[in-house]
């Protein structure tokens, strides 16, 4: 590893962030999939909801769980997932394929409820979530380690944070809104040098930005 510039050089002789060289599960995820922007509000919804799972845990036992997790939640489908009742609670604390935390379970219903509220305020989740797109401002132009370190949790994530909790939602803090617009493209914290930071960041300027819908 690279201690000043944090990145890590692959078997493929790609460099990458520290934390996205191995396991292989990793590596998939930050190559693939990690920074790429997203307009899908299933995957909004469920990316959201698998950080909250996270809290407490490492990220690599939720994403070796993720399939399972589909499973159990319908593939995060936040109008099903509305509808779970007290015996789909039930069943999801007896499935050994996922985090089996009652109250994590019960957020991730709860958030679903939200989830379409929003939906009917703002015309899509997307439309809601990338109006809190962090913006250039005080984040330093070389993107090295000391550099995204320094950034903290900005003030975006900290009003998206405030804004879902106003409406509602739970297992919602700063640290794992943030964490959920990194991985969702709202921003690009790949470190400089590796090998995904200039597709992600050519992903995002092509991206269209979801606009808001009047009520529905």
């Amino acid at each position: 590893m690279n201690d000043v510039a944090g990145l890590v050089m692959g078997e493929d002789r790609k460099q990458r962030c520290f934390w996205g060289a191995a396991p292989p599960d990793y590596l998939a995820y930050h190559d693939d999939e990690w920074g790429r922007p997203v307009h899908d509000d299933n995957r909004l919804f469920e990316k959201i909801c698998l950080e909250g799972f996270q809290s407490g845990l490492s990220w690599l036992t939720i994403l070796r769980k993720r399939e399972n997790f589909r499973r159990a939640f319908a593939d995060f489908d936040f109008h099903k997932v509305a509808k779970f009742g007290a015996r789909d609670v039930t069943r999801l604390l007896q499935d050994a394929g996922i985090v089996r935390h009652r109250g994590k379970i019960e957020s991730t219903i709860n958030n679903a409820k939200r989830a379409i509220e929003l939906e009917t305020e703002a015309g899509s989740l997307a439309a809601y979530f990338w109006r809190f797109e962090p913006g250039t401002k005080g984040r330093a132009k070389i993107a090295d380690v000391a550099a995204l370190r320094a950034v903290g949790t900005p003030p975006e994530a900290v009003a998206l944070s405030k804004d879902l909790k106003k409406r509602g939602w739970s297992f919602v803090g700063p640290t794992t809104v943030y964490a959920f617009m990194q991985a969702m493209g709202m921003v690009n914290d790949h470190i400089e040098g590796c090998h995904c930071r200039a597709a992600v960041e050519k992903a995002r300027k092509a991206f269209k930005r979801p606009q808001l819908a009047g009520p529905r």
